[in-house]
């Protein structure tokens, strides 16, 4: 059984409160539980944080005994050098999702720190965003 976990930076844990028009209006818990049975032969685990140290402690924790990791590092995607690094110094392979198209936003979205240590990008599709990450590794 493939072991894949989401990790979800800071502010995500306010998805279907915060800035519905981006965002939607659904919270993640209720997407994840979706998830969970669109992936019945998956062990799918979930993490968030709004601390850029525990994001990176916890890529280390599972990095090497894992499948895959689908990351959403919110703002921290363009501008944590740290995280990039966390990600290159483990085994297990990211993807980088976005709920949002982050190139039809603000400028300093444009531009990822994460991006060149993953093994790709998925952005603009909303939550499916994520059910595109897992799939990738499957």
């Amino acid at each position: 059984m493939k072991k894949i976990i989401i990790i979800n930076g800071p502010n995500l844990n306010l998805l279907g409160v915060r800035e519905k028009s981006i965002y939607g209006t659904k919270d993640f818990q209720s997407y994840f539980d979706e998830l969970k049975a669109s992936f019945a032969g998956v062990e799918l685990s979930y993490f968030q944080s709004n601390h850029e140290g525990a994001i990176i402690d916890k890529l280390h924790e599972i990095g090497f005994n894992f499948d895959g990791v689908v990351l959403n590092a919110g703002a921290y995607t363009h501008t944590s050098v740290a995280i990039g690094d966390a990600i290159a110094a483990i085994t297990t392979p990211v993807v980088e999702v976005h709920i949002s198209n982050v190139h039809k936003r603000e400028e300093f979205r444009h531009h990822s720190y994460l991006a060149k240590n993953c093994v790709g990008v998925i952005c603009g599709f909303g939550l499916d965003s994520y059910k595109l990450g897992v799939q990738s590794f499957l």
